[in-house]
């Protein structure tokens, strides 16, 4: 009985640790962020917004492979909360896989500066900053454009990752039309091409409360400063990672009353597991 325990232990560490790779995969900047800091450092010249895009779409679809078939391949604690609110996620295992998945997007920035660490130098001339011309901070976390509020920043945020969780909830419903198996990380990562065509502007889509801040808390002890945490008067950090909270929280209760409470009830019991994300066993 006490190996079978010791087993059980070791089996749930294993899934929320798998949180750990796949949220660097999503954010090591050799999809995600790395795309950003190939157009910022190449001064456009090798890169845009559409590859912007493209590379955290890429990089969700395969954070989402990496990870879906052990721990559902949450990748973002928004997604997570929503999981639980739903009971489709153990409440006690919402922690662990939060501190995975901050600690696999800190992993991710680190990883990034080294990749592209000449390049730094060689476009700050060794002065990180946030602001001004040769500003590379924005590479790794979000900032708010000039018109935007600390109350539009908000919304932006609640709206965006609610999108993003509504359309998730969708996709993996086994109740609904879904997505066939093994398609779904496909289908999830053209959401995210979706709102980075159309909900960018504000302040680059984060939705992800463990992209923004891991990276962000990365860039304040990699040579940036605390500046990443002061940005504007409304202290701008807090916004992705309250909102996308929120956002998540509020798509789930709208799924739930408006969709799955009207779903037949003769699917086998099996079709449930599927809200563990993307279970691709």
């Amino acid at each position: 009985e006490e190996r079978n325990s010791a087993d059980r232990m070791m089996e749930r560490f294993d899934k929320t640790k798998a949180q750990f790779p796949a949220v660097f995969v999503l954010s090591s900047q050799l999809f995600g962020c790395g795309s950003v800091a190939q157009t910022v450092l190449s001064r456009n010249t090798l890169g845009e917004p559409l590859t912007v895009h493209i590379g955290f779409s890429v990089g969700l679809m395969m954070a989402a492979y990496v990870a879906g078939g052990v721990s559902g391949g949450h990748v973002n604690p928004a997604v997570s909360l929503a999981m639980v609110i739903l009971g489709k996620l153990k409440i006690w295992k919402f922690p662990f896989y939060v501190i995975a998945q901050f600690l696999g997007a800190f992993a991710g920035a680190a990883a990034v500066f080294g990749l592209y660490y000449d390049a730094f130098m060689d476009f700050t001339s060794g002065i990180l900053s946030v602001t001004g011309i040769n500003a590379t901070g924005h590479i790794f976390a979000s900032y708010p454009a000039r018109h935007l509020s600390i109350l539009g920043g908000f919304i932006d945020q609640v709206v965006g990752t609610g999108m993003l969780v509504l359309c998730i909830l969708a996709i993996i419903d086994g109740g609904n039309i879904g997505a066939p198996k093994g398609v779904e990380p496909l289908a999830i990562g053209l959401i995210i091409m979706a709102i980075g065509v159309s909900m960018g502007l504000n302040c680059g889509y984060p939705l992800n409360p463990a992209r923004d801040l891991g990276p962000r808390l990365f860039t304040a002890v990699a040579g940036w400063g605390m500046e990443v945490f002061r940005y504007t008067a409304g202290y701008w950090w807090w916004i992705p990672v309250a909102g996308p909270m929120v956002g998540g929280v509020i798509a789930a209760v709208i799924y739930y009353l408006l969709i799955e409470l009207h779903h037949h009830r003769d699917e086998p019991d099996n079709l449930k597991d599927k809200y563990e994300m993307i279970t691709m066993s």
